[in-house]
């Protein structure tokens, strides 16, 4: 082993995504990024061609898409605070599966477990 290659951060070895932006991970600020997507231009295309200039329109959806994605990843940042690994996408599971939306596969039980058999004494 060569003692240069001690300080090494080895990506294939950590548990989980690192933290890019305001404490989102790449897929996290791709989803933000996505949904802001998909909302602002639509929006902001409908809102100046009623003005009358298409063209603005793009430049508003530019200046929305970055303002959804600073306070997304914010809104994540508070969430996400002290919390475990995957926190809010559990949360997010169960909230769906409440509402009935979503069939969550996650154990949501309470009171003690039972492990089918009993210790027996022998004398």
């Amino acid at each position: 082993m060569n003692p240069n290659d001690v300080n090494d951060i080895l990506a294939d070895r950590l548990n989980s995504e690192p933290l890019i932006f305001r404490g989102c991970s790449n897929s996290e600020l791709g989803m933000i990024l996505l949904c802001a997507v998909l909302f602002w231009v639509p929006v902001s295309l409908m809102i100046a061609a009623s003005f009358g200039a298409v063209a603005m329109g793009l430049g508003l959806s530019g200046l929305g898409i970055l303002a959804t994605v600073y306070v997304g990843a914010t809104l994540f940042q508070l969430v996400k605070r002290g919390r475990p690994d995957n926190y809010y996408q559990h949360l997010m599971m169960i909230r769906l599966n409440d509402l009935g939306l979503w069939r969550s596969k996650l154990i949501r039980r309470h009171g003690s477990w039972s492990l089918g058999r009993s210790f027996l004494t022998v004398n």
